[in-house]
Order: C-alpha cells, then sequence, then structure tokens
C-alpha cells in the first residue's frame, strides 16, 4: 500500500536523520486506535463533547498519511450506559480496535472525569469496510464495570491476543493503575473460567492510563501514557513503556524499575508544537508495529492531533519512535 512506500525511509531511519511522517488532513482526534484493512485505514476516537451523543469518532485515509472525517459511529451511545453511570456522559472514551480472524472487535469506555464509576463496552464487526467504518457493527454489550470501593477505573481498554490462543484486556486510569483480566477470544468477554485480575502498573494513585500491549522477540511491551491528559497546551502527558517475560507481569523500565513502584522508560515527551503527546496504541502496519497518539498542537491553539509513528528498536530490545517532524500540517 502507499503507506509503506511512503515511510520506507522512515523505515530505513536514512541514516538516522528520518523523522515520524508528516499527516495531512482531517486530524481532530484524541485517544485514537487505528486498524490497517485491505483498501484502507480507520481510526477512531473519543467522541466530541455534546456533538453527536458523543459517540465516537472516525477518520479514513487510503495511504496512512492523508486522513479525512468520517462522521461518527451510531447516533446514541449504548443502552448499557445509561444504565451503569445513570445518565449519558458528554462522549464515548478511549476506543481500542483489534481484528482476531475475520471479526473486527471494538472496546470503548464509558465514565466521567475525576470518578470511577466506569464501564468498558464492546462492539463487533463481521466485515469492517474501510469505506464505510460507521456500517456493521453489533453491540455486545458491557464488558467490565467498575465503581466506589473498587481499586481500578475501567476504561482505556486496549486487548491482547497472544500466539497460544488467548486473549487480554488491558485497562486503568488513576486509582490503583493498569490492570489485567483474562478474555474469551471469540466472544470478546471476560473469560468466565479465569477471573483473575492482575496488576500492572501504578503510581500509588498517581496519573497513569491508555495501556497498550504489544509481543517481540520473548517480551510484552506496556505503553502507558503518565500526567496530565486533556488540557490542551497545559496538558504534561507523555508516552512511557516497560516489558516483561509474561504478558501478566512483572514490568520493568530499562533501569529495572517496576512499574508497579512508578518505575517507566520514556517513549516521547512535549517537544516544540507537540503538546503532551500520550493516549497511545500500538497497531499493526503489515508486520510492522506502528504507535498511534495524540498531542495537543501549539500551532493550532492546542487541538488535538493524530499522530503515527513506526516503532525503532535498539540493539538492547528497547522501543523508540523517530524524530518528531518540524513541517507545520498544510
Amino acid at each position: 500500500m502507499a503507506l509503506a512506500a511512503g515511510l520506507g525511509s522512515v523505515l530505513a531511519l536514512g541514516g538516522g536523520h528520518a523523522t515520524q511522517p508528516v499527516l495531512r488532513g482531517d486530524l481532530n482526534l484524541h485517544d485514537p486506535t487505528v486498524l490497517r484493512l485491505p483498501g484502507g485505514f480507520v481510526a477512531m476516537g473519543t467522541g466530541y463533547e455534546d456533538i453527536d451523543g458523543g459517540t465516537l469518532r472516525l477518520k479514513t485515509s487510503q495511504d496512512g498519511l492523508s486522513w479525512t472525517d468520517a462522521g461518527h459511529l451510531g447516533d446514541r451511545q449504548p443502552a448499557w450506559v445509561r444504565t451503569l453511570l445513570g445518565q449519558n456522559p458528554p462522549n464515548l472514551w478511549a476506543p481500542s480496535l483489534v481484528q482476531a480472524g475475520r471479526t473486527t472487535y471494538l472496546y470503548y469506555a464509558a465514565s466521567t472525569f475525576g470518578q470511577n464509576t466506569s464501564g468498558i463496552g464492546l462492539m463487533t464487526n463481521a466485515a469492517l469496510n474501510p469505506r464505510h467504518p460507521d456500517q456493521g457493527w453489533v453491540d455486545r454489550g458491557l464488558v467490565l464495570a467498575s465503581g466506589r470501593g473498587d481499586p481500578f477505573n475501567a476504561i482505556d481498554p486496549a486487548r491482547l491476543d497472544t500466539p497460544d490462543g488467548r486473549a487480554w484486556l488491558a485497562f486503568g486510569s488513576f486509582w490503583d493503575g493498569i490492570k489485567l483480566r483474562e478474555l474469551d477470544p471469540s466472544t470478546g468477554q471476560l473469560h468466565p473460567a479465569r477471573p483473575t485480575t492482575y496488576a500492572l502498573a501504578s503510581r500509588g494513585g498517581g496519573a497513569i492510563e491508555a495501556a497498550s500491549l504489544v509481543q517481540r522477540s520473548g517480551y510484552t511491551y506496556l505503553f502507558v501514557s503518565f500526567d496530565r491528559c486533556c488540557a490542551g497546551l497545559s496538558s504534561t502527558y507523555r508516552i512511557m513503556v516497560g516489558r516483561a517475560k509474561d504478558v501478566t507481569g512483572p514490568y520493568l523500565d530499562r533501569q529495572g524499575r517496576p512499574l508497579l513502584q512508578g518505575g517507566g522508560t520514556p517513549v516521547q515527551v512535549t517537544q516544540g508544537r507537540f503538546v503532551g503527546p500520550g493516549g497511545q496504541e500500538v497497531f499493526m502496519n503489515g508486520a510492522a508495529p506502528f504507535l498511534a497518539y495524540h498531542y495537543y498542537d501549539a500551532e493550532q491553539g492546542g487541538a488535538p492531533q493524530l499522530q503515527t509513528s513506526p516503532l525503532l528498536w535498539d540493539a538492547a530490545g528497547w522501543p523508540s519512535l523517530p524524530p518528531l517532524p518540524q513541517e507545520a500540517h498544510p
């Protein structure tokens, strides 16, 4: 596809001088998830507050570089949201797309700021069409909920399917950090016979969220966001990573510090007009893992913008991103 050609210099590093790609078009997306399909790319993100019912936003691209707005997913929030929260919140949050077999699974969250009365929902699509990404979805209801008294917050879902045929759901924000539950890989719901909740990362009640998992060369890598989100140019979000030999942990950073004790190795921090990068998720561009994330653009008054980048790996197996592009969006 065109993206593979367009990013060939990035993947080759061009002697170490290549940058992350310059994306164009409609990039107004928060907490992005990206899926490459035959015929194009689909991106989803957090809904716009009190617009179109706050349902999840859609963007599409033929080449992964030039993006077009594709509207929103549905006209109303699923019924379970009001049942759980007692209201429909201004928007739905942090979707996560993954394909397993021919089925596309979409996880997303419903909550309100500062509260852990929250839920993670699921939709499935048997034949997701990148030309019409709002069509074909079936509501599968609530997957996981949290409430007052729970030591976790059921938001920011991310699924990982492992080569042994198992599936896992990472989630969490603030409270006691990032958790993991096993899924039934077919239904996408929590595995009924494996109820253990695993603790992956924590900052003792501090700001950590947006978990994403990827496996490479015998390790499972956990990407998270630290610090303040959702404050435009005042955001201090930054992308961090740790890794483990087992998907259930323990996760350590490059210096050997446990992520359960606040450890984490920086991947992307504020630089120039790219303020508060975070809300990240790994996606596969062919066989290559890429990272999708948002930042707040200092040249556009702090508007959230989509960015994607190949993941680079050093000799010790630690990931990084190429330098940020200097060109402003047209």
